[in-house]
């Protein structure tokens, strides 16, 4: 089976075409380096703004998106409104994938304390936030990514697999 993941980057000057999306490609390479199963990526890129960032959460979730991440528009800036456009879509908030991410992040610089990442439930579709430099990607997914599988699992979205020599998925045994 094929799991849908779909990418938003969130950023008023990539979704003009004043800046190279940096994000939505260093989240997918990080994917695609460590789920073994069959993946479908889209990608998106849209402005900033709770409303953009609601509408097209929406669609993905409506699509039965298995996996979204969302780079980009966490911080505390005035049109960082991509947690706000989350909470209005999700329907379980899962505060610990932001409370790992945080403090993962806190390990490599000090200004991770004003990350607003989380993660939640929508439908079948886990979402996650993520910043949008690709280091800081990368050291985010590595904090929380054991837990995703089981994740969707609990959700009934698509089954994810991962290689045990860069992330050990963690499922309780029965």
């Amino acid at each position: 089976m094929t799991v849908r993941a779909a990418i938003v980057t969130v950023s008023d000057r990539a979704f003009a075409g004043e800046y190279e999306d940096k994000g939505g490609p260093g989240c997918e390479s990080w994917l695609r380096g460590v789920v073994t199963t069959p993946l479908t990526v889209t990608r998106h890129i849209i402005p900033d703004g709770r409303a953009s960032v609601a509408q097209v959460l929406r669609t993905l979730v409506a699509e039965k998106a298995d996996l979204i991440l969302v780079t980009g528009g966490t911080g505390p800036a005035p049109r960082d409104e991509t947690p706000e456009g989350v909470a209005d879509v999700i329907e379980k908030e899962l505060a610990g994938f932001g409370e790992e991410m945080r403090r993962a992040s806190l390990r490599e610089v000090p200004t991770a304390i004003l990350s607003r990442q989380t993660a939640g439930i929508a439908g079948q579709s886990l979402i996650i936030t993520l910043p949008g430099k690709p280091a800081a990607i990368a050291t985010c997914l590595n904090a929380v990514f054991a837990a995703v599988p089981y994740c969707l699992d609990l959700i009934g979205a698509g089954r994810i697999e991962t290689d045990p020599a860069k992330i050990t998925a963690f499922r309780p045994k029965a």
